[in-house]
This record gives C-alpha cells, structure tokens and sequence, in this order.
C-alpha cells in the first residue's frame, strides 16, 4: 500500500501561554510533534511531510528526519494541507493527515485508517469519536441513509447540528488525488474566515466519491493538547499506557502512578520500579535490577542485578550487580564496572570505577580511571580542573585511599598502594607505597587553661 502523511505543526497553541510553539512541548521526555511522526512511521508511512510555521526555528529540528514544508501565514488546516501539493505531486495512494498535537494517537488506529481507505477506494475516511460534551469539536453531520455528508465546525453549527455527539478527531486518510482537486475548490466563508480542510468532505462527495467515517475504539487516542491542563492529562494517559506495558512484559512496579517511563526506554523482566522513579531517554535496564525509589535515569544503561537507590544518572553506564546510592549523582561518561559502588552523596563524572571498587561515601570522582578493587575514604577528591582545563587521574587495582585524600590532577597512584587519610597527592604515588601528604600535627598542653581558663 503506497502510504505518506502530512503532520500539521504550524500552529502558535496561544492556550499554552507559553513562548514554546505548542508541539514543541514535550511528554516524558519527548515533543507532542515526534510522538506523532513516530506513530506514522510506525504505521507504514513511506513518507512524512511536515508542515511547520509559528516558531518554526523550534520545531524544524525535531522534525528533520521529515519533509518539511512551510506555511507562511495560519490560514486555516485547508491552506496547510495545501502548502504540501508540490512537495507531493506525482504522488498516488492513501495520504494521512494527522494532527501534531495529538501525541495519543496510536500506530494501530493510523494504520487502520489507511487499510479501511486503501480497501474501499473512498475519497476520504475520517476518524471520528462519541463524545458526552462535544462542544468545540466539529459535528460530523450524516444523510438519512447514514452515510458521512459534511462536517460543520462548532462556529459554524445550528442548534440542531451542535446537538450532534459525533466528532471530528482530526485525523484523515484521503485518497492524494481527490484531496489536492478538492483543496483548490475550498473557502472561506465561515465563522473565523479559514479555509477549512473539513469542507474537503462535501466537496468530495459531491464528486460522487464515497466518504466514511471510522469510529475510534478508544477516544482518548484522539485527544489533543491545547492547554497545560491537556498536556497533563495527555502525560498521565500515555504514562499509564506505557507501564501497562512494561508490567504485561514482566517489570514490578509498586504504584504505577507514582513511576514515569519514556517511551524508548527498554527494561527487561524482572526489574523491580520503587516509587518515584523516572526512566527517560534512551535509558535500559537489565533483568533482576531494582530501581528506586527516588531516582532518575536518563540515557544510561544498567546492566543486570544492580541496586539503584535515589540516584541521578546521565548518560552513565553501570554494569551487571554494580550499587548506586542512597542520593549519588552519575554524571556524563560515568561508568560502574560489575560489582562497582557509587554510595551516600557520590558525585562521578567522566570516569571508571573499575570491578569490584568502591566509592562508599561523599567523593567526587572526575576524570577519573579505577582499577579493580579500589576502595576510596569518605570526602575524596579528584581535583581535576586548575581553572582552565580539565585533567586525569589514575588509581591501580587494590589501591586504597584513606578518607579526606584531596588528589590533585594529573597524577597516578599505583596499584596496592595505601594513601594516608587527610593527605593532598601532588605527585605520583609508585605501586605497593604508602603515602602520607599532611601538615604535621603539635600537640601544646595547657594552652587552653592558660589562655582561656573559663574554659
């Protein structure tokens, strides 16, 4: 079946009140536009036009792997449908229209929209929906045969056709050739002087083409988001639908209301979600893995029974049985090794903690590599960064470092050394040494009697 479609994503959405273009505002993680264009390419769309206008420096990018074409001025859905002919002519199937601030629609219902068309060989099939309170929507108006005569938007509607309960959702499938004749014929007389791209309706049924209308089994797929109450609603519904998901696949979750999930994010079975937790991204978790609570993960890769406990991690790799947390902080190009340990107030960037090492407490790891084995004291610090440049740090397997050890980058300590809690390394400590870097300690009895003797 030769299938493209057209997003529409001109519009300012003024009921945001925001400086952002409405598709560009995102649902966990991810613009309302992308979750269309990912739902059309799912579906079989062998093309993607999309059609771009307020604020289109925005949304250009986050439809680049897309055509994009440009609507100058906001004329109405007819006129940015139009904007679309030449990037399409020569083209001949089933052309889907869809809208980019409905991110609930689904692959399923696309596809079922373009099969219904392709096998009836209608002029137009539009998706429509029941609704108890259909004010603002237009009303899809049916002859005494039943069949789909026209749709009248809510403006524009009588007493009798706003008493009408079925809707537009918004969303088409037109046979390219007869949407492109019939665009031409559209006006503009109406209630908000736009050209509308219902009217394409009655235009093709008068041509003697059949029009028909698809129910949607689920209403909420129609749904769009034209407000910040909206895009909340919209989060918690598709938040929902992906953790019914992942809990039908094998992962536990406590309270799924409580747990936020991206839409590419992989978790395999058995994972256990605490509350509060958010996977976003590209983020994937392997099998017996806890996460939780409290804890956010986003394009990073946890490997298989680790322990992850209220932890920020971004773009960090941990490995099999490795343990973060409680509130440790994995920055960019962090990396646990199998076993590894990122504990109590741990901040880690840019380096290996290599197998079996541990950063049990209140360090900050930076441009880093760790051997394997390596245990790090309390309020460790790699002092990378002299203000101008960032610079590395190497500790060997076995090392041990004492609490307090502030070492100052470049510098390499030996495997199997011993550095002395309180001591600042400046200078590379060879393997098997120990090494003790501190002011010397005096003692002065009676200096507190003899000087403060209230005390």
């Amino acid at each position: 079946m030769n299938t493209a479609a057209i997003v529409l994503a001109a519009g300012a959405g003024t009921r945001m009140k925001s400086k952002k273009p409405k598709v560009a505002h995102e649902i966990l993680g991810k613009p309302l536009v992308r979750w269309v264009v990912d739902a059309a390419r799912e579906a079989g769309a062998d093309r993607i036009v999309s059609v771009v206008g307020h604020a289109r420096e925005i949304v250009e990018p986050l439809v680049s792997d897309t055509e994009v074409v440009v609507q100058k001025a906001q004329r109405g859905t007819a006129d940015a449908v139009l904007t679309c002919k030449e990037a399409l002519a020569g083209f001949d199937g089933s052309l889907l229209v869809l809208s980019g601030d409905c991110p609930l629609i689904t692959p399923d219902t696309i596809r079922e929209l373009a099969d219904m068309r392709a096998r009836s060989n209608a002029a137009v099939v539009v998706l429509t929906m029941e609704l108890d309170d259909p004010f603002g929507y237009g009303r899809i108006i049916r002859d005494g045969e039943g069949r789909v005569e026209r749709i009248v938007e809510q403006k524009d509607a009588n007493a009798a056709e706003a008493a009408v309960t079925e809707c537009n959702s918004g969303f088409y499938c037109f046979d390219a050739q007869a949407l492109f004749e019939a665009l031409e014929q559209v006006g503009s007389d109406n209630a908000q002087g736009e050209f509308y791209l219902t009217d394409v309706l009655e235009i093709c049924r008068g041509t003697g083409r059949d029009v028909l209308a698809l129910p949607a089994s689920d209403v909420s797929e129609c749904l769009g988001v034209n407000s910040r109450v909206q895009l909340a609603a919209a989060t918690c519904a598709l938040q929902s639908r992906i953790n019914k998901e992942h809990m039908a696949a094998g992962v536990t979750m406590w309270d799924p209301t409580s747990v936020w999930i991206g839409p590419d994010v992989e978790i395999a079975p058995d994972v256990e979600l605490l509350p509060q937790t958010f996977l976003l991204g590209k983020t994937q978790v392997g099998e017996d893995s806890v996460i939780g609570p409290n804890t956010r993960l986003t394009d990073t890769v946890v490997g298989s029974g680790c322990t992850i406990d209220e932890t920020v991690a971004i773009e960090a790799r941990i490995d099999d049985e490795a343990t973060c947390g409680p509130r440790a902080y994995l920055r960019p190009g962090a990396h646990l090794c199998e076993g590894a340990k990122a504990g109590t107030h741990v901040e880690i960037k840019k380096s290996t903690i290599g197998r079996g090492s541990k950063v049990p407490h209140l360090s900050y790891i930076g441009d880093a590599t760790l051997g394997e084995g390596v245990n790090v004291g309390a309020g460790s610090i790699t002092c990378n960064y002299d203000g101008a440049k960032k610079w590395p740090t190497t500790i060997g397997d076995g090392a041990f470092i004492g609490s307090d050890t502030m070492m100052v980058a470049p510098v390499n300590v030996g495997a199997h050394t011993l550095v002395a809690a309180g001591s600042v390394i400046t200078k590379d400590v060879p393997d098997g040494a120990l090494a003790i870097a501190r002011g010397r300690q005096e003692n002065h009895e009676g200096w507190v009697e003899k000087h403060h003797p209230s005390n």
